[in-house]
């Protein structure tokens, strides 16, 4: 069942899983009948441009966002602060399990988008690097803590990370159709769009989650003085300041948006 908004309920509807609109509150001179609709959208289309002063810029799009995708990247999430603890009481070999069973959900969600469609969605192109960055900004912290990653490297990638999750609340702020609510705006059913990650921004992530299993391996191995996972440290850092260059250099292609009625 979908999220309810504050004036409409919605519900989900057909085999192809999509919300859809259940019951809407009739508006001052709004026509009952389908065909009196009709005739009112030819008349506007009709009417002088300035009539059309007003029209919202986005039309409502809407979308099951219950798919397993999604639930995998809810369950990475909940993972997250379980392994912060883990790590910070220096549980290094349960946590390294644990790291590989949140690895194995990021593996899994993506090939299941990517070979079902009625399991890929907008929500889900945000979700998924959303739930990436939660669990490597708690794995980070923890692991600076127990004194395996340093503190700066630990800072940039943070700070990446939320300069990055505040233009994704950005761009839904200025794609939910007005007017604007908290509960239209946190409505995963409402669709607005889709974020496309860079190039490099992949290879980042392959490389501080890499560093993430390097570091828990370190004292369960006995390398934590390693010339080489030092090394990793300043690749890490490189990959993660390109990465936050690339989104701010290509800018508005990294996001599609759907909703736009042009």
């Amino acid at each position: 069942m979908c999220l309810p908004l504050s004036s409409s309920s919605f519900s989900l509807y057909g085999t192809n899983g999509f919300c859809t609109e259940a019951s809407r509150k009739p508006v001052l001179g709004e026509k009952s009948s389908e065909q009196d609709s009709r005739e009112k959208d030819e008349d506007q289309g009709d009417s002088s441009p300035a009539a059309n002063e007003g029209h919202f810029q986005f039309k409502e799009l809407y979308e099951n966002p219950w798919t397993i995708p999604n639930y995998l990247c809810m369950a990475r999430i909940v993972l997250s602060p379980v392994l912060g603890y883990l790590i910070m009481e220096q549980y290094f070999h349960v946590s390294l399990g644990l790291f590989v069973l949140a690895g194995a959900t990021d593996l899994l969600d993506g090939y299941i988008a990517r070979n079902w469609p009625n399991q890929k969605s907008a929500l889900g192109s945000a979700l998924d690097p959303l739930a990436d960055k939660i669990l490597i900004s708690v794995l980070y912290v923890s692991l600076t803590y127990a004194q395996l990653i340093p503190a700066p490297l630990t800072a940039l990638i943070i700070s990446r990370d939320i300069a990055l999750i505040a233009a994704v609340f950005y761009v839904r702020y200025k794609t939910v159709p007005p007017p604007v609510t908290l509960s239209k705006f946190f409505n995963p059913c409402y669709t607005t769009a889709r974020l496309k990650p860079t190039l490099i921004s992949k290879v980042n992530t392959a490389v501080q989650l890499f560093l993430v299993a390097a570091s828990l391996a370190a004292p369960v191995f006995h390398y934590t003085d390693s010339v080489l996972l030092q090394s990793l440290w300043y690749i890490t850092a490189l990959t993660t300041a390109v990465s936050g260059y690339s989104y701010y250099h290509y800018g508005k292609k990294t996001v599609e948006v759907l909703n736009s009625t042009k």
